[in-house]
């Protein structure tokens, strides 16, 4: 298993100075990975739950170019609130430009109140972003073969950048839906707001429904308590979240980017969590 970080974008007043510190941390103390959650517009001010003021995409972009070997991922982006058109050239270009480090994290959204204020269908997200996924890897891989199905349609055309690599999917969700989807279209699978023994059972299900290699990720809040204390809770659920499968654990340090910087540090020196960190 190894160890990525979701980094505090949650404050209106988050300093972008700051967050590109906590990014050359967490590359600097061995994390894999750093993570951005995404939402467009929210029923209540940031937080947790709906992300922050700044626009993962662009955020990553800015993060790949002040750091060298960490993985950058949206965790996760809202695919059907977007044109899928844009977004498959937005990962590209994220892609081309940090060398191969960015993976596509999709999610369908759950906040009716979003879809509604930004005029899109909620109950057809799953659809769409179905078709939206398929559609990406196709302009990923053919540079603009024809193409149809449910929701799109293009003549031969021409796109670029294709990556050189192809850019990871990452699916995330708990539900059985997800599940599918991941199975169908995913390279990765990410849980949110469970624990290790619910997540084991995910997985289980998730590896009856298709014989590909897929890659199984978490992502966790870390502990209550002081830095010290709240690392020190965490450390002591990393090999259960290892043994339930997790392949990768991004652990969300909190809103402050003062303390989540502390705890970072703290997690990373413990005994318990080295194994899971690239020295």
């Amino acid at each position: 298993m190894e160890l990525h970080v979701t980094l505090p974008a949650e404050r209106p007043d988050a300093d972008p100075r700051r967050l590109a510190e906590l990014a050359r941390l967490a590359e600097e103390l061995g994390y894999g990975g750093i993570t951005l959650p995404d939402h467009l517009f929210s029923p209540r001010p940031c937080d947790e739950g709906y992300g922050g003021p700044f626009d993962a995409l662009v955020t990553l972009g800015h993060l790949a170019a002040v750091t060298e070997r960490v993985e950058l991922v949206t965790s996760v982006l809202l695919l059907p609130l977007r044109n899928p058109y844009v977004v498959a050239k937005q990962a590209a270009t994220l892609a081309r430009l940090s060398g191969d480090r960015f993976v596509l994290g999709v999610g369908v959204g759950w906040e009716r109140f979003e879809f509604d204020a930004t005029g899109a269908e909620f109950t057809t997200r799953g659809a769409r972003t179905d078709s939206a996924l398929q559609l990406i890897r196709s302009l990923h891989t053919t540079g603009g073969a024809a193409f149809a199905n449910l929701h799109h349609d293009h003549p031969s055309g021409h796109f670029a950048p294709v990556p050189e690599l192809p850019v990871p999917l990452l699916i995330g969700g708990n539900s059985d839906a997800a599940l599918r989807r991941a199975a169908r279209y995913g390279d990765r699978w990410q849980s949110h707001g469970i624990g290790p023994e619910e997540f084991a059972t995910r997985v289980s299900r998730l590896r009856s429904l298709t014989d590909r290699p897929l890659a199984t990720d978490a992502r966790t809040p870390i502990a209550d308590g002081s830095p010290a204390q709240a690392a020190q809770a965490t450390a002591g659920e990393l090999d259960a979240w290892a043994s339930a499968g997790a392949e990768r654990l991004a652990v969300w340090c909190g809103p402050d980017a003062d303390t989540a910087g502390e705890r970072m540090r703290a997690l990373a020196a413990l005994s318990q969590a080295r194994p899971y960190l690239a020295r």
